[in-house]
C-alpha cells in the first residue's frame, strides 16, 4: 500500500529521462529546455516537446516566442515601449535632461531679450523737443486769451460830468484817481507812460480860445515838464463832438542824460452852458504809439 502511493503515477519511471546539469526541468516542463522522449534521440530524428499533464502536445516554438513566454510557457503580451512607464507617474522618476533653463521658464516660457535702452542724447532731444512744445502750447493759449478777451470786453468809457464830457480809453488804458487839489476831476493813464485828465474851465469866448490855450500850455509847462529846451509841435483850432475849441502841442528836452524827451497836449472846448472843458494829456518818454493814443482819446470827447 505505501509502495503504490509513493511510486509516481506520470510520467512512467520506465520513460523518465534524468534531469540534466545544464537545464533542469521543472514539474511540467522547462522553458526552453531539451524536449524529453522514450527513445534516445539522434541528430537526425525531429525533436518531441514534453506534453504537459492534460495530455497533448505543445506547439512549435522559435527563439522570438520563447523570449516572450511566461513561467509555466504561456505567451504574454508584448512589453510595453520603453518610453511609455507602466504605472502613472508618481514624481519619483528622475527628471529627463532638459535646457539650462530656471523652473519658471519651463512652466511658462524663455525669458525673453529685453529692448535695447534708448541713447541718452535722444531721450534729452525728445524731452526738450516735448518741452519746447507744451511751452508754446501754453504761450499760444494765453495769447489767443487775451486777445479774445479784449476784443470781446467793450471799452471802458469815463463820464465826467463836472467836466461835461465824455471819452473813451483805447486799449491797455485803465480810469485812475486824482487828487483834488490838482483840480482835474478824472483820469486814464497807460502805466506810467501815458496820461489824460480833464476839468471843467473858465468862461471863453471863441474868438479867445488860442490865446486861453497858450496860457494853459505856458503853465503846465513849467509845472509839469520843466524842460531845457520846449518846443511847440501843433497849434490849430479844432471842432471836438460838435464843439469848438483849440489845441497845442510841445515837446520838452533835457539837457541831462537821464530824462528823455517829454509830450504835452492841451485842449480846450466850449461848453454850451457858457463854460469850458480843458483836457490835458502828458506822455513821457515821447513815443509815436503815447502820441497818438493821447490825441485819438481826445478827439473821440464829446
Amino acid at each position: 500500500m505505501d509502495d503504490q502511493w509513493m511510486r509516481r503515477v506520470w510520467p512512467p519511471a520506465g520513460e523518465e529521462t534524468p534531469p540534466s546539469k545544464e537545464s533542469p526541468t521543472r514539474p511540467y516542463g522547462a522553458p526552453g529546455g531539451p524536449p524529453r522522449s522514450s527513445t534516445p534521440s539522434t541528430p537526425s530524428a525531429s525533436p518531441e516537446w514534453p506534453t504537459r499533464p492534460y495530455a497533448g502536445r505543445e506547439p512549435d516554438r522559435n527563439t522570438a516566442e520563447e523570449s516572450l513566454t511566461g513561467l509555466y510557457g504561456a505567451p504574454v503580451a508584448e512589453r510595453r515601449q520603453a518610453d511609455r512607464p507602466a504605472w502613472p507617474s508618481l514624481g519619483l522618476e528622475s527628471p529627463e535632461p532638459e535646457d539650462d533653463l530656471p523652473p519658471s521658464a519651463r512652466r511658462y516660457r524663455a525669458p525673453e531679450t529685453p529692448p535695447r535702452p534708448m541713447p541718452r542724447w535722444l531721450r534729452r532731444l525728445l524731452v526738450g523737443g516735448l518741452a519746447l512744445v507744451c511751452s508754446a502750447a501754453v504761450i499760444g493759449a494765453v495769447v489767443v486769451t487775451v486777445l479774445h478777451r479784449a476784443e470781446s470786453a467793450p471799452p471802458t468809457v469815463i463820464h465826467d460830468q463836472i467836466a461835461g464830457v465824455s471819452y473813451t480809453l483805447p486799449p491797455e488804458w485803465r480810469e485812475g484817481v486824482v487828487a483834488p487839489v490838482t483840480g482835474f476831476t478824472s483820469v486814464a493813464a497807460r502805466g506810467d507812460s501815458a496820461t489824460v485828465m480833464a476839468r471843467s474851465g473858465d468862461r471863453v469866448d471863441p474868438p479867445n480860445l488860442r490865446s486861453a490855450v497858450i496860457d494853459l500850455s505856458d503853465l503846465y509847462a513849467q509845472l509839469l515838464l520843466h524842460g531845457d529846451k520846449v518846443e511847440v509841435l501843433d497849434d490849430r483850432a479844432v471842432t471836438v463832438g460838435g464843439r469848438p475849441g483849440h489845441t497845442r502841442a510841445v515837446r520838452a528836452e533835457y539837457t541831462d542824460v537821464v530824462n528823455e524827451p517829454a509830450f504835452m497836449r492841451v485842449t480846450l472846448l466850449t461848453r454850451p452852458d457858457g463854460g469850458s472843458t480843458v483836457l490835458l494829456g502828458l506822455a513821457h518818454p515821447d513815443r509815436p504809439q503815447s502820441r497818438a493814443e493821447i490825441e485819438g482819446l481826445m478827439w473821440g470827447a464829446r
